[in-house]
């Protein structure tokens, strides 16, 4: 996976036709859209909900550090961030 392109100041943002949400009977967030749902664990559930395109790539993995108390998060987030664009889930402001 290509992590080219997506860097601390990136801005990402849900994908255009897709919709985050929590589904209670899921358990977990969940990414609508129109042919279906994707079920995401709870890592990626906690990145995507971050993903407003106010946020850089660099205060999302900030936020997620100091919520879960570590550190060193960043590769990780920037690699979740470049998948998740790579499957149009999310489109990144570069």
């Amino acid at each position: 996976m290509s992590t080219v392109g997506i860097h601390g100041a990136s801005r990402p943002s849900i994908g255009r036709g897709f919709r985050l949400q929590w589904e209670a009977a899921q358990n977990a967030y969940v990414l609508l859209f129109p042919e279906g749902m994707i079920k995401l664990n709870g890592s990626a559930g906690e990145i995507m909900k971050r993903c407003t395109g106010e946020s850089t790539v660099d205060e999302i993995t900030a936020d997620l550090e100091r919520t879960f108390e570590t550190s060193g998060l960043s590769g990780d987030v920037i690699a979740f961030v470049a998948m998740a664009r790579g499957k149009q889930w999310l489109s990144v402001a570069l």
